[in-house]
């Protein structure tokens, strides 16, 4: 009798178990293998988690989510990024985020290999939900000015495929680890690429003056005065 039972509880418990991971997978099972996924796949998974969490972190601040806009403010010298909004024409300060790793020195992108991260206003012209890094946004690096001035100085290869992304290593882009790129990067796609301003700068504008070294191309003064005037929204 005390064998049956024993023999009973080891049946049981190896069915439960059989069920538990059973379940387990069936969760996730109709998410597509890295490479077949789609950004509806990444809003399908994600949302459940961080929309939540993303709306009371907004409602914290006294907006709704999703807000109108959003702005990306990262300041290298910080190694931090910060995330806020736009509602009723005001914007409002939501996050502060640590950049888990950035690579190059203060001053401007200028080249292709030089692992600078660009300094500049930028747009996010892509969500990749294939990122090696995860998830990743693509920014609009060079932009207009960044190809004006590579071209009057014959740099024929001023660099592309500039990203935010995940995971914790960079050449030239804002790695924001696992966490904090899916909240950016639902975030985002909540609002519209076209809907998010994002703004790179060498040190902290808010503080004082953005000066440019010695050793910079001369028309980096008027970046950061460039970069100055569109992170004015972005006052504390």
């Amino acid at each position: 009798m005390v064998l049956n039972r024993f023999l009973i509880g080891i049946l049981f418990a190896c069915t439960s178990w059989a069920c538990i991971a059973n379940y387990s997978s069936s969760i996730y099972q109709d998410y597509p293998p890295h490479g077949q996924r789609t950004v509806a796949d990444v809003r399908e998974r994600y949302s459940p988690i961080i929309v939540p969490r993303l709306t009371r972190l907004f409602a914290a601040s006294g907006v709704t989510y999703p807000p109108d806009k959003l702005g990306l403010f990262a300041i290298k010298e910080d190694a931090a990024l910060e995330l806020w909004a736009k509602q009723d024409g005001n914007w409002a300060y939501i996050k502060r985020y640590p950049v888990k790793k950035q690579s190059g020195e203060l001053g401007p992108k200028l080249r292709e290999g030089d692992k600078q991260v660009p300094e500049g206003v930028y747009r996010v012209v892509g969500l990749n939900p294939n990122s090696r890094f995860h998830l990743s946004m693509k920014l609009n690096y060079p932009n207009r000015f960044d190809l004006q001035h590579a071209q009057n100085e014959k740099r024929h290869k001023p660099g592309s495929n500039i990203f935010i992304h995940g995971r914790a290593s960079s050449v030239g882009c804002l790695a924001m680890g696992d966490v904090a790129i899916e909240e950016l990067f639902i975030a985002v796609e909540s609002v519209g690429i076209e809907n998010v301003d994002v703004v790179i700068s060498p040190t902290d504008p808010r503080k004082g003056p953005l000066i440019a070294a010695s050793d910079l191309p001369y028309w980096t003064t008027n970046l950061y005065r460039n970069i100055e005037e569109a992170a004015e929204k972005f006052g504390r």
